[in-house]
């Protein structure tokens, strides 16, 4: 058994979650990117340019064909990167040396493990949330008269257009939110434990809906967040990224026994 999955194949046990667990693993979290922070940048550097390489293909180059490959990278590249910042927090918690070798060695390694799976798992919803997308706007506007929707705006104030963007709000927020309670431990835990990635997604699932309220509540705080962070030219992900990185390694563990 890998170094990175020691503590048995056993299913964990979910806990009660409280407001303060998201304070105390906020907390943890800054402590980790605070005493590591090398590492934290480099991982959210990874995200900052893929930010803007998408921006400078949009706004400079008119090439949105870039958006969709682009945006498709995310998902499969970021469960490996996050695997980054659960290293990080894990070695530090373990009382385990931080070195480069062993912490890219585990993100490494994660190809021949359970990753992969969630990794396509993820990309499936979102290829399947793109084409919905594009059904949605042709249920709406596709009998519009035929427009450039990046540069006429207008289409969408109109009666039709607002439907459209009500409607896909709602689907994408349903998409968001089933994702997000898939995947919200499911990543560490795929990372500490042995267990398949089937499990490990419905463990996740099964956190949420014992914890709608909390659990749900730390969705809202980091997509929140993230937003925020990404207004200044992508430049508050450096600070924001490894923040809930390794906050969410501590909300992990204090989830699941």
């Amino acid at each position: 058994m890998s170094a990175e999955a020691t503590t048995g194949s056993k299913t964990p046990e979910i806990n009660q979650m409280e407001w303060i667990d998201f304070r105390d693993s906020l907390r943890a979290g800054w402590a980790d990117f605070r005493a590591a922070p090398v590492y934290g940048l480099f991982f959210a550097l990874v995200y900052v340019l893929g930010g803007w390489l998408v921006f400078w293909a949009v706004t400079t180059k008119g090439q949105f064909w870039w958006t969709l490959p682009a945006a498709a990278g995310f998902p499969i590249l970021g469960p490996f990167i996050a695997c980054g910042f659960y290293e990080v927090s894990r070695r530090r918690e373990a009382g385990e040396a931080l070195d480069w070798q062993s912490v890219l060695g585990v993100i490494f390694r994660q190809k021949d493990r359970q990753i992969p799976s969630m990794a396509a798992v993820i990309v499936v919803f979102f290829l399947f949330w793109n084409f919905l997308s594009h059904m949605i706007f042709a249920l709406f506007l596709g009998s519009a008269t035929m427009t450039n929707v990046s540069s006429s705006l207008t289409i969408f104030t109109t009666p039709q257009g607002l439907a459209m963007l009500a409607m896909g709000t709602l689907v994408g927020a349903c998409f968001a939110t089933l994702i997000y309670s898939l995947t919200v431990v499911s990543l560490p835990l795929l990372l500490h434990r042995d267990v398949d990635f089937v499990t490990a997604m419905l463990t996740s699932f099964a956190l949420v809906r014992d914890n709608p309220v909390v659990m749900l509540g730390w969705g809202a705080l980091i997509a929140a967040c993230l937003f925020l962070a990404m207004l200044p030219g992508f430049l508050g992900l450096f600070l924001v990224l490894p923040l809930f990185g390794h906050a969410s390694w501590h909300l992990y563990r204090r989830a699941l026994d």
